[in-house]
C-alpha cells in the first residue's frame, strides 16, 4: 500500500486543483464551448505545454526511471487518422454530452457530486464493455 501512496497523494493534489481552478466547473466547460471565456481554454494550453516539455524532456534526456523504477519508453504512434478523427469524434460527443472531461468526473466524484459519479459508473462500464468487446474490433 505505501508504494501506491505517491499516486494517491498526486491524485488528490490534481483533483483540489481542477476544482479550485474551476476547470471541472460545468459552467466554465459550457463557457469554453460557446467560446465566452479564455479560462478553460488557458488551461488546456498550460496543459499541452506542460506535457510537450515534459515529453521532449524525457525523450533528449533518455532513461529516465518511474517512481517503481521502471524505465519510462514512449513509443512511436502508429501512422493513420482515421481511429484519430474516430475517437475525437466519440470523445468531443461525450463531453459534449455531459460536460465533462474524464479528468474532472474523478475530481466531482469525488466531491460527491451525483451527476458525476452516474457519469463515472457509465464510463467505467464503457470501460469494461471496450475491453470485453477488444479482440472483435477493428484497431
Amino acid at each position: 500500500m505505501k508504494r501506491y501512496f505517491p499516486y494517491l497523494l498526486v491524485g488528490v493534489v490534481f483533483g483540489f486543483v481542477m476544482i479550485k481552478s474551476e476547470a471541472a466547473s460545468w459552467y466554465r466547460i459550457q463557457e469554453m464551448f460557446h467560446f465566452q471565456s479564455f479560462h478553460m481554454f488557458g488551461i488546456m494550453f498550460s496543459a499541452i505545454a506542460t506535457a510537450f516539455v515534459t515529453t521532449q524532456l524525457i525523450k533528449r534526456l533518455g532513461s529516465q526511471k518511474s517512481l517503481d523504477g521502471h524505465t519510462i519508453e514512449i513509443p512511436e504512434k502508429p501512422a493513420g487518422r482515421t481511429s484519430y478523427i474516430a475517437g475525437g469524434i466519440i470523445f468531443g460527443l461525450g463531453w459534449g454530452l455531459i460536460g465533462l472531461c474524464p479528468g474532472p468526473v474523478f475530481a466531482l466524484a469525488g466531491t460527491g457530486s451525483m451527476g458525476a459519479i452516474v457519469v463515472l459508473a457509465g464510463a467505467l462500464h464503457g470501460t469494461w464493455l471496450y475491453g470485453a468487446l477488444k479482440q472483435y474490433l477493428p484497431h
